[in-house]
């Protein structure tokens, strides 16, 4: 490498500090006058510990480059292993490295991101107080939906995504016309944070559930509430229902699962197998009953087969478990997340389950043998939640560090 007569005269003077501060006295003084240094150069105040300051900066630029490379390496090993556009099959597709967009706008940590059961578009819910709409094919971003007035710690479609629910710390609900984009009704009921939100499949009714500990079920036409639920000794963090619409599970502080009939409001079962607060369930959609019967012979060949319905949970106690809801057993556990399982649910095909966590990072699970198959480095913070298209290849996630991300699945 050739130095032009500036650059040389300057590591030479560079040279001479670090010789003169290294108590080098005797190499110092042949080198200035090998090297023909000016003496007032050497004195110069801007060469003092220079060549220390540049090797330094050099390491560094060498790890990140070195880094650089391997997440390169990463990704060539993803595409060129990965099946092609042409042989990607529903089945088995997985999100892969690295992520397609990233969509940032939001001031605060994201809380819930969903896709549209119709458009292309996904909505994302923020502590910010916001909504934001997305167009995640393009990446760009689309509209904002102001209203509450504390953290959005929850979002949901109607089957015709015609109707968006949101419910928030401020202690309300609040139904959205999704086409015009206006607030249609806000419910007031319950007496601290509404942490989860869901509707029906007949789109009728919504569940919510709350710090307060109850579980309340809501009219859409009027805003009443109809029903409440207690039972919860501590904060209700989650209550979904079953795609029959019969049956509703929660999660809760008090390390426990309910499951209620949602006609009679009685807690048929109570499931304590987490050690700490379990902070999302999933009921399993129908495509799954043959996979989790696989499953549990493959752990034990003389067990009878199941009909579920199934439920997958995810806990603080770094766990994810999948429990049989027709005998009240826990006939899966996946443990791998290095901390606080922050939502897990079935991929659309019924083969895997796809979970994130505190950890920062994405997991598929094949919990047919128990085990992690796929782990991605998601964010740079905690990974909140994520959910995965019923009919595209994309996985969606959302992170404290105020950003939404997009991921292909091949």
């Amino acid at each position: 490498m050739v130095l032009s007569a500036k650059h040389r005269d300057e590591l030479n003077c560079a040279i001479a500090d670090y010789l003169k501060t290294s108590g080098y006295i005797e190499a110092f003084n042949h080198f200035v006058q090998e090297a023909d240094v000016p003496s007032d150069k050497v004195s110069d105040k801007k060469f003092v510990g220079l060549l220390e300051k540049k090797w330094t900066s050099v390491l560094r630029l060498q790890k990140k480059v070195m880094d650089m490379e391997a997440k390169m390496s990463e990704t060539v090993k993803e595409y060129e292993g990965g099946p092609t556009k042409k042989d990607r099959s529903a089945d088995s597709w997985i999100p892969r490295p690295p992520e397609r967009y990233c969509l940032t706008g939001h001031r605060m940590p994201v809380t819930r991101v969903i896709f549209h059961p119709v458009y292309n578009v996904m909505v994302s819910a923020s502590e910010d107080g916001s909504i934001k709409v997305w167009d995640y094919e393009s990446g760009d971003f689309e509209r904002t939906l102001k209203g509450h007035t504390d953290a959005v710690n929850d979002i949901a479609f109607e089957s015709s995504g015609k109707t968006l629910a949101s419910c928030s710390s401020d202690l309300t609900i609040r139904l959205w016309d999704f086409v015009g984009f206006e607030c249609m009704k806000t419910l007031h009921g319950h007496d601290h944070t509404v942490s989860s939100i869901q509707f029906v499949p007949t789109g009728d009714f919504i569940v919510s559930a709350s710090r307060d500990k109850s579980i309340k079920v809501w009219e859409v036409s009027t805003g009443y509430c109809t029903k409440t639920l207690t039972g919860h000794r501590e904060w209700v963090r989650v209550a979904t229902i079953s795609p029959d619409g019969k049956l509703i599970a929660s999660g809760s502080n008090d390390h426990t699962i309910r499951i209620w009939d949602i006609a009679t409001k009685e807690c048929k079962l109570e499931l304590r197998e987490h050690d700490h607060v379990v902070e999302c369930v999933a009921w399993a959609p129908e495509g799954c009953t043959p996979h989790i019967n696989e499953a549990i012979i493959t752990e034990n060949p003389r067990a009878a087969k199941s009909e579920g319905p199934f439920l997958v949970s995810g806990s603080r106690d770094k766990t994810i478990k999948v429990f049989d809801i027709s005998t009240g057993s826990c006939i899966i556990s996946l443990i791998g997340h290095d901390n606080w399982v922050r939502q897990a649910i079935f991929h659309p095909s019924g083969k895997f389950i796809v979970s994130c966590a505190d950890d920062k990072t994405l997991r598929v699970w094949d919990f047919k043998n128990r085990r992690c198959t796929k782990t991605i480095a998601a964010h740079e913070h905690f990974v909140t939640c994520l959910d995965f298209h019923k009919n595209g290849p994309y996985v969606i996630t959302g992170s404290v560090d105020q950003l939404c991300k997009v991921w292909e699945c091949r």
